[in-house]
């Protein structure tokens, strides 16, 4: 999310007002672009980062910030199975969060993952394949964890600006997609 501005991403406009009532992770906040979209959609919103000045500017009325680097030796998953209704990730990609995120969605919670893919690399940065996503591996996640998949797409994108993305909209555990509507 660093650097994409302040419009949230149309992928995560798309499912957040479908997210059941609930306290909602956005994970890798940066500067709280959908945090604020979905502490407007009335949920209380735990905005995650390593970096103290994007939160800072991610902070404001429903949204909770925690300073807290996933990725750092040592760290642990600070985050309790099935508390959070929706889960937000985007352009972010660190793999071993994988199971923790699939764990901490709440039965019938909504996961909203975009992030950048292989094929990214000719439209610039990442362009390491180690920060991006390989053909399918979203799928792949949901599947090995169980989460009902409603939307996923691969493929290229032009705002806010041209780079290869996969998206995907997953439910919790238990989740039925016949209760998500499509044409939101």
């Amino acid at each position: 999310m660093h650097g994409a501005g302040d419009n949230p991403s149309a992928w995560v406009a798309r499912w957040a007002p479908q997210m059941p009532s609930g306290e909602v992770l956005d994970l890798a906040c940066g500067g709280g672009r959908h945090a604020r979209l979905l502490a407007t959609l009335g949920h209380p919103v735990l905005a995650v980062d390593r970096d103290e000045q994007a939160l800072a500017q991610a902070a404001g009325p429903g949204i909770t910030t925690l300073h807290h680097d996933l990725e750092a030796e040592g760290s642990a998953w600070p985050f309790a199975p099935g508390r959070f209704t929706g889960i937000v990730v985007t352009n972010y990609l660190y793999r071993p969060l994988f199971e923790h995120l699939a764990n901490a969605l709440a039965p019938g919670g909504i996961l909203v993952y975009e992030t950048f893919a292989l094929g990214n690399e000719r439209f610039g940065k990442p362009s390491n394949p180690a920060f991006l996503l390989a053909p399918g591996e979203l799928l792949d996640v949901a599947a090995r964890h169980r989460l009902p998949v409603v939307a996923y797409e691969d493929g290229i994108v032009d705002t806010p600006r041209p780079a290869r993305v996969q998206r995907l909209c997953a439910l919790g555990p238990g989740g039925d997609p016949g209760t998500i509507r499509l044409d939101m």
